[in-house]
């Protein structure tokens, strides 16, 4: 049987950066996807957004991790020439109800060390012209960026440190050992021997980590799954900066993110899934749905055309919550949880995964004495 030092399972962004820690570290380290390609599950359905970290608990690890990632990630981004464009965001608010969810909304940024800049409608106005809002919060900091490109950027680095991505290598399984390496079992039949085992699946953690033989299943939280379906602007955005309304729970509302290209999409919105499993789940768009964001969109852009709408692509985030319950931090089980030497399961990791990559690198890392 093969043994190497690392197996970090799952190829998308949050996988990559932490296999490239490890062999950074001078592990020996190959990732396991399931895929024939890098980055084709939640890594490339998502808003390309670099996150600030506005919206997160001060000292959790969403708040922590996204403001530490996003400083990685330029600096990556920089020296590796991945696209990327820090534009800037505005999120505005419409009634005395969402002025008072933005002053939060400040507070809470402050506490994250995220700049922030207060505006009131007239300041917002000369911004974006074709903005509607009684005031809004600037945040500097907020971006975008070709995950595609980054996620290439950091396979190179894996590479170069002597670490590998075997595509096409789906795990099934795993026998844990408290004493010798733990023992994957992979879809083929085949096994592989690895001292550390990283369990960065997304959609399928949950599910992976109830097949870990030697983990107690009351570690291992239940999955749901939300569906966010993405629009696209059929005309030439008149924004340059990414648009929010003003937070309602644990949902960012119905926002204008733009590409690298400048074509504004509108989305995610929120469908909690009766999918039991990632395989049932169907990322079809549909146009229908579209209608809901004509009213929402226009409480901020009274300008937007009937029929402008296009249905662009879906994505499906990780939840470990259900619907009306509060949102938990990210879950980085480590071996001071559940007491298994090399074991680092990676459960939740929704937004702000991305932002956060390069630092829930760091962390694996350092839980692991890599």
């Amino acid at each position: 049987m093969d043994q190497v030092d690392a197996v970090v399972i799952g190829a998308g962004a949050v996988g990559l950066a932490v296999a490239r820690a490890l062999a950074q570290a001078g592990m020996e380290t190959v990732v396991a996807e399931a895929q024939t390609a890098i980055g084709q599950g939640v890594s490339s359905r998502n808003s390309e957004v670099i996150h600030a970290g506005l919206y997160y608990t001060p000292g959790s690890f969403k708040a922590q991790l996204c403001v530490r990632g996003k400083e990685l990630l330029y600096a990556l981004c920089a020296s590796h020439g991945v696209d990327y464009r820090n534009c800037g965001k505005l999120v505005v608010a419409q009634d005395d109800g969402e002025m008072a969810a933005l002053r939060g909304l400040q507070d809470k940024a402050t506490a994250n060390g995220v700049p922030v800049q207060w505006l009131d409608a007239a300041q917002a106005k000369a911004l974006e012209p074709q903005l509607q809002c009684d005031g809004a919060l600037l945040s500097p900091t907020t971006g975008i960026v070709d995950s595609h490109g980054f996620m290439l950027a950091l396979q190179g680095d894996l590479e170069r440190a002597g670490g590998m991505v075997a595509l096409g290598s789906a795990v099934d399984s795993a026998v844990l050992s408290r004493t010798g390496p733990h023992v994957l079992r992979m879809a083929d039949g085949g096994e592989l021997a690895a001292r550390v085992v990283v369990n960065s699946t997304s959609l399928h953690a949950c599910a992976l980590a109830r097949r870990f033989e030697g983990l107690a299943p009351s570690l291992v939280p239940r999955e749901t799954f939300a569906k966010g379906s993405y629009y696209a602007l059929t005309q030439r955005s008149p924004f340059s900066r990414l648009i929010y309304p003003a937070p309602a729970d644990a949902w960012l509302g119905v926002h204008l993110t733009l590409d690298l290209g400048g074509q504004a999409k509108f989305g995610p919105d929120l469908e909690w899934l009766a999918a039991a499993t990632p395989e049932e789940i169907d990322y079809t768009v549909e146009l229908r749905r579209a209608d809901g964001f004509y009213a929402e969109v226009r409480r901020y852009w009274p300008g937007l055309p009937d029929g402008a709408l296009a249905p662009s692509y879906s994505g499906v985030r990780p939840k470990i919550y259900g619907p009306g319950e509060k949102a938990p931090d990210f879950r980085i089980d480590g071996p001071a949880l559940h007491g298994i030497p090399g074991l680092v399961n990676l459960f939740g990791i929704e937004s702000p995964g991305l932002t956060s990559a390069l630092a829930i690198a760091e962390h694996v890392a350092g839980l692991l004495n890599a």
